[in-house]
């Protein structure tokens, strides 16, 4: 869908421009802010700052690069970001690749801070690196509007189209439940409110042309290495913040998720 033509009565183009950076110094700074009052770490909350921007920008190139653009970066404070196309993805193949260049993009973001890391010992930057790595395996979840719902929805659907909005909507719910049983309420409240709105749409793959079935052999494939770089790199920088300790990083990681072990 091309974007909609500038009216005689919009502003000027370098007056939009300022106003967007504007807009988007205001709400990085709210985010980084917010950031910092959940880990009561400036380390932390900056570090998660920079990741969500690499984050983004990956699904920038991939949307410029696959005729979308120019594609722009939003920041919504309390909420996280999002990477805005020019275009809609012309099949459902490109919106997969798009979606899932977020994630995998978005783990460079942990280079520099492990080298921090490791260089000055500062057991800080690399709990900032595994927070960077659960962001992006967390956007991996398929509920809606987080990018695993926009990789493997495809995939589900050229099964049967109620075998997406089935199996989106248990998962969302079962993240849901977890929000609110950890105290993540704002997840939950979010995450919610998405669902409900994907869910309540008709038709949801009825533009774009459907994935082949090679399409949708590699889009789970595509899926499920990314998730494993993801997850294998929290991995990696748990083990390291607890001296290769398997156990220590396992309780870690309940304490995160909000499980009892």
């Amino acid at each position: 869908m091309a974007s909609p033509s500038a009216s005689s009565s919009a502003p000027a183009p370098e007056q939009s421009r300022g106003k967007g950076r504007v807009t988007l110094i205001l709400s990085t700074l709210l985010m980084v802010g917010f950031l910092w009052f959940l880990t009561q770490s400036w380390v932390i909350a900056v570090s998660l700052m920079f990741a969500l921007f690499v984050h983004e920008y990956g699904h920038v190139l991939a949307m410029n690069r696959l005729g979308m653009g120019p594609a722009r970066i939003y920041v919504i404070p309390f909420l996280g970001g999002l990477a805005k196309a020019t275009l809609e993805p012309k099949n459902e193949w490109v919106g997969v690749l798009v979606s899932l260049a977020g994630p995998a993009f978005g783990l460079l973001a942990m280079l520099p801070l492990v080298a921090v890391g490791l260089a000055t010992g500062d057991g800080q930057w690399m709990a900032a690196a595994f927070f960077v790595a659960m962001l992006n395996l967390i956007n991996l979840v398929p509920a809606p509007p987080l990018d695993g719902s926009k990789a493997l929805g495809p995939v589900l659907a050229r099964v049967h189209p109620m075998l997406e909005k089935l199996v989106l909507l248990a998962i969302g719910v079962a993240v849901v439940a977890w929000g609110i049983m950890t105290g993540r309420y704002i997840l939950a409240v979010f995450l919610g409110l998405a669902i409900w709105g994907h869910l309540s749409k008709g038709g949801l793959r009825s533009i774009r042309g459907p994935l082949s079935g090679k399409q949708a052999a590699m889009s789970l494939g595509l899926f499920v290495l990314t998730a494993v770089a993801c997850g294998g790199a929290a991995v990696a920088s748990l083990l390291a913040m607890n001296g290769g300790s398997g156990q220590a990083s396992v309780d870690m990681i309940a304490r995160y998720l909000g499980i009892s072990l």
